[in-house]
């Protein structure tokens, strides 16, 4: 792929991490009225692994990622990975999009690091 290519896949990648590892009520504001199926967002989460373990391996993301990357990966793949309904309304009651808020956020530290200490 293209460098400019590569580089809009990665702003993609880490935009919709953040948005995974927001706090639920920052999810549902940012959602407002959009009626995004459940299991449209996990074919989004599996794009999102697939995609970023490509960047991964063309140098474009830490390798340390990929723990975390998998990780939701298999949670999105899990036989109970909630694929009815509206996603707004899975977010609050399904344990799986928890553990995948916790794991985008190590994601985001170990990729970006803590920005809140800095200036």
């Amino acid at each position: 792929m293209s460098d400019l290519g590569d580089a809009h896949l990665r702003t993609w990648a880490l935009r919709f991490m953040t948005l995974l590892a927001a706090d639920l009520d920052d999810q549902l504001a940012w959602l407002g009225e959009q009626a995004v199926e459940a299991g449209s967002a996990v074919e989004e989460v599996l794009l999102l692994c697939r995609t970023w373990e490509g960047l991964v391996e063309r140098g474009l993301g830490e390798p340390g990622t990929l723990r975390e990357v998998r990780a939701i990966g298999r949670l999105a793949e899990a036989e109970d990975a909630p694929r009815t309904g509206l996603w707004a309304d899975e977010l609050a009651v399904e344990p799986v999009w928890g553990d995948v808020r916790s794991l985008a956020g190590r994601f985001l530290r170990a990729e970006v690091g803590d920005r809140r200490d800095t200036p």
